[in-house]
């Protein structure tokens, strides 16, 4: 005899399906290997689609915060995730990193560290290199560009304040605030950070263009140069 393959929603026994159970409880009920089932539907050959999203979690450390940092070509060395599966998992994780920098708009505003850090976080947090981003505002601190400065480590004697200043007084801007990721997540300033900050600060301060913060950025988590008293007053 041979055995059938479960591998759909309706193969799953009524009270594991996970569109009734969203129906019957609510979504906040689902854990979240259901909810991505409800996304993904369908399974594989002898495997249905709940126990490939527990793999898919597990491969995340137990973590749907780490399938952020996942590719396509990473999800799709998980058995019983292909082509199909591995473009729908990226386009959420990105519907994802939307929502929660559209949500951090409503609160953004440049005086405040938490609210800048709270912005950018989606976009810096995940990635496997230190990038910088510069922050240009006008008189009125009001955001005027932006541009990613570097790419790498960030070190005093590589990130070159020169390349930072052209595109600030070409921008017309009165203060600059700079953002860079420790892929390592502990966003704790190292030596060449503060090197690197205060020679660009001093720079600033011969073109009467004011360095208000510099801001780290780890995973979840940020530190501000200006909050923790790093930034050396003139004079």
């Amino acid at each position: 005899m041979t055995q059938k393959n479960t591998n759909t929603m309706k193969d799953l026994l009524e009270s594991e399906r996970p569109y009734e159970k969203c129906e019957r409880l609510g979504e906040k009920n689902l854990s979240d290997a259901e909810l991505l089932a409800v996304i993904l539907r369908t399974g594989t050959k002898g495997e249905n689609v709940l126990e490939i999203c527990r793999r898919i979690l597990t491969a995340g450390g137990g973590s749907l915060d780490a399938l952020h940092g996942f590719t396509r070509e990473k999800f799709q060395k998980i058995r019983g995730v292909g082509r199909v599966k591995s473009i729908q998992l990226i386009c959420l994780m990105e519907l994802a990193r939307r929502l929660a920098k559209e949500t951090a708009l409503k609160e953004l505003n440049f005086s405040s560290p938490a609210s800048v850090a709270r912005y950018y976080m989606e976009d810096m947090r995940h990635l496997s290199q230190e990038h910088m981003k510069l922050l240009m505002l006008n008189t009125k601190s009001a955001l005027i560009g932006e541009r990613d400065v570097y790419k790498g480590t960030v070190n005093a004697s590589l990130v070159n304040p020169r390349e930072i200043f052209v595109e600030a007084l070409q921008r017309e801007a009165v203060s600059i605030i700079l953002l860079h990721n420790h892929p390592s997540g502990d966003p704790a300033p190292s030596g060449a950070d503060l090197a690197a900050t205060e020679r660009i600060r001093q720079a600033g301060d011969l073109i009467g263009i004011e360095l208000l913060d510099h801001i780290i950025i780890g995973n979840n988590c940020y530190i501000s140069f200006r909050e923790e008293g790093l930034l050396y007053t003139k004079g």
